[in-house]
């Protein structure tokens, strides 16, 4: 299963949730399945986002979309976030 994980720093988290929320279906018509949203315990406006895709070369088209550059401005996002591409070797219990 193909991931990307995002790291980036916003303005506000509060600004920036309501944005991302509402680019849920945006997300999806690419071929993602879902996301996990984690916050840095020492710098809140640290923000991961893990999200799960159907395929890699989606994943990598919609990270390099003009739409999601636009959609982290208008969200706040501060800086380059660091993006990676993953591919799930193995889920363990522990």
């Amino acid at each position: 299963m193909p991931y990307i994980l995002v790291r980036h720093k916003s303005e506000d988290f509060a600004r920036w949730k309501p944005v991302y929320d509402g680019h849920a279906a945006t997300r999806k018509a690419a071929g993602c399945k879902g996301a996990r949203l984690f916050r840095s315990s020492t710098n809140p406006s640290e923000t991961i986002v893990l999200l799960e895709w159907d395929d890699l070369n989606k994943a990598r088209q919609f990270a390099q979309s003009p739409d999601l550059r636009e959609t982290m401005k208008r969200a706040g996002v501060v800086g380059q976030p660091d993006i990676y591409f993953l591919e799930e070797v193995e889920h363990t219990g522990a």
